[in-house]
């Protein structure tokens, strides 16, 4: 029998729920286990095979009887950098043989750093768990499975877009407590100490293309008042600079395909346009930040004449993107000092002479960290800055970003709101993120960006009307910083490709999402427990369908929160925790308090916020 932990969603559901009490979920801090387990690097050469027509599984490819024919692979790694399969999207299988010394008094367990994008593992022929999700910490107990000797395992990537593959280490690793497994090397590091508004923000991407019709800085600066009233502090705007025509993609290009990093695309404006939205945005009291795009530039990038040495090249001396897929882009090569230090300068100009705030930092992993900590200490010279990062790498917030993307709770909305996982869910997720990051770590909490609505539709569609404002409620009372994405605040189905013209329509707000936005922004601001508040889980109502929790920080109120994630109602009796009073900031159910007591009647997709 394989030990009751047949899958990462459950293993950390289980995890959590342990941890649950009558009044609060809080986490008993391991800082005292002893960590020197033994434990087995499996990084390397690994077997490897495609299934283009996923027959892998039928024909037993696990038990790796007909292995010695398959090529190799390195571990960690994407599939992509073996030349033969660099246009390969699908199924691909790894195979790796291996001994142990095995602890008897002691259980074990494969932990997966990360894969592209979803996994099934098998271990000596019996399959022990799935997982789903991008770069994302898993494990599975082995320890009824595991041998001393002549060991397989096997592990199955369903690649969704893009490089596939096992791209963090592998380990096999004997512990005591679960909670050992979860924890990264990072957990308990003290991350970068960011600014209040930083910490406090409430950030709003603009692809300036789809924001108006006219798709310039002067179309947004006539609209700032409307982002403060509703509550936005930092205004996100994605590339802003002259975009390459060569192997551009569509008729417009790829705004991340960037010509001149010190230009501004003609689209838009003029500098004198841009610095005017940099002070106005000011003025509103609010905060601007930039798309960075630091890994590539476009091929007719003057860099690529002047400095030809700063591009990654092949064994052919050859400039190659940074992957297949991204043909429009050639590769920067941070090995050269020289790149470094006009990147550097570059980042020093925007901050220091024009005035922006910070930068949102392109496939931020995809960069030398040590670039990241030098560069960003010199900007913080000049002045505070948010740096948000597009990664989720714990690493990132080591000496450099503030912020990183909070892919895993994205993730898990899907499968939440169409009932392929419970709402327990929510629960693991948090708890496997605390033990991942540095602690009081933060991250970006959206239900859509320039990426996710294209590739999964705008959440009206992708989630439902009402499941989107459920899980808006979730995310925006959550630790972390909520993004809205242009259009988010409307009921808008279109799906804003980036290589064209689509303009937002803006009159599609007949389910009034602005007005949800709005107030909660509000709260946000309001309430210094919603914007900083220590989190406690409250195991009310149906565990399967209801997640509630509060919020609290030094002598502020706490902030009281109650979703129903799914299409079924739920009613139920609770105690009302300690020391919020009762008074409802907004609520889309029916709540009757008596005394000590709360009554609540949660429509599908119901919320209720209260302090």
């Amino acid at each position: 029998m394989i030990r009751p932990l047949p899958s990462t969603a459950r293993t950390f559901a289980l995890i959590a729920l342990a941890l649950v009490t009558a009044v609060s979920c809080r986490l008993k801090d391991p800082d005292n286990m002893a960590l020197d387990r033994y434990s087995l690097n499996l990084d390397g050469e690994w077997q490897f095979r495609t299934d283009p027509d996923d027959v892998g599984k039928d024909q037993q490819w696990y038990l790796g009887g007909d292995s010695a024919s398959w090529d190799t692979l390195s571990v960690p790694g994407s599939w992509d950098l073996h030349r033969m399969l660099s246009t390969y999207d699908g199924l691909g299988w790894y195979l790796r043989r291996f001994d142990a010394s095995i602890d008897t008094a002691l259980s074990h367990a494969l932990i997966f750093e990360a894969v592209d994008d979803n996994a099934e593992i098998w271990l000596n022929g019996k399959m022990i768990g799935s997982h789903r999700g991008y770069d994302q910490r898993f494990y599975f107990d082995v320890s009824d499975i595991v041998k001393a000797s002549d060991n397989v395992l096997a592990v199955r990537i369903e690649d969704l877009a893009g490089p596939g593959g096992l791209i963090g280490s592998v380990e096999l690793r004997a512990y005591e407590k679960e909670e050992e497994l979860m924890r990264s090397p990072y957990y308990g590091m003290k991350p970068v100490e960011s600014a209040d508004w930083v910490r406090d923000a409430v950030v709003y991407e603009v692809y300036l293309r789809a924001f108006s019709k006219e798709g310039t800085f002067n179309a947004l600066e006539q609209r700032l008042p409307e982002l403060r009233d509703m509550g936005v502090t930092v205004v996100w705007l994605m590339p802003i600079h002259p975009i390459g025509m060569k192997n551009r993609k569509g008729s417009l290009g790829s705004p991340y395909s960037v010509q001149d990093y010190y230009g501004i695309n003609p689209e838009f404006g003029t500098l004198d346009d841009f610095k005017s939205l940099v002070a106005a945005t000011h003025v509103q009291g609010m905060h601007l930040i930039i798309d960075l795009v630091a890994n590539h530039t476009a091929w007719d990038s003057p860099l690529i004449t002047e400095h030809p040495e700063w591009y990654v090249k092949d064994a052919d001396g050859k400039i190659i993107p940074p992957n297949p897929d991204w043909y429009d882009v050639a590769a920067l090569n941070y090995d050269e000092p020289g790149l470094r230090a006009y990147m550097k300068e570059m980042m020093l100009y925007w901050v220091r002479d024009i005035g922006i705030d910070g930068f949102r930092c392109d496939v931020a992993e995809l960069v030398p960290h040590d670039f990241w900590v030098d560069a960003i200490a010199a900007l913080r010279e000049v002045k505070p800055v948010m740096m948000l990062a597009e990664g989720a790498s714990p690493e990132l917030h080591i000496d450099a970003f503030d912020l990183t993307y909070a892919w895993s709770t994205y993730d898990m909305l899907y499968p939440i709101i169409h009932g392929d996982e419970s709402v327990t869910q929510i629960a693991s997720t948090l708890l496997r993120e605390k033990y991942r990051y540095p602690r009081g770590a933060m991250h970006l909490r959206f239900i859509t960006n320039h990426d996710k609505i294209f590739q999964d539709a705008p959440p009206v569609l992708w989630l439902g009307p009402d499941a989107s404002r459920a899980c808006a409620v979730l995310l925006h009372m959550l630790p972390g910083v909520p993004l809205i994405y242009n259009g988010q605040e409307t009921s808008s189905q279109k799906m804003l490709g980036l290589f064209e013209k689509e303009a937002i329509d803006w009159s599609a707000d007949s389910l009034a999402f602005r007005v949800l936005y709005t107030r909660l922004n509000a709260i946000r601001a309001a309430e210094p427990s919603a914007r900083r508040g220590d989190m406690h889980i409250l195991p009310i109502g149906d565990s399967t369908a209801v997640f509630a929790f509060t919020r609290t920080i030094d002598e502020a109120l706490p902030v009281f929160t109650i979703v129903n994630l799914t299409a079924k109602s739920s009613s139920f009796t609770c105690a009302v925790p300690d020391d919020v009073a009762g008074e409802l900031l907004l609520a889309s159910a029916e709540v009757r308090k008596q005394a000590d007591s709360l009554h609540v009647t949660l429509p599908p997709f119901g919320y209720v916020i209260m302090k």
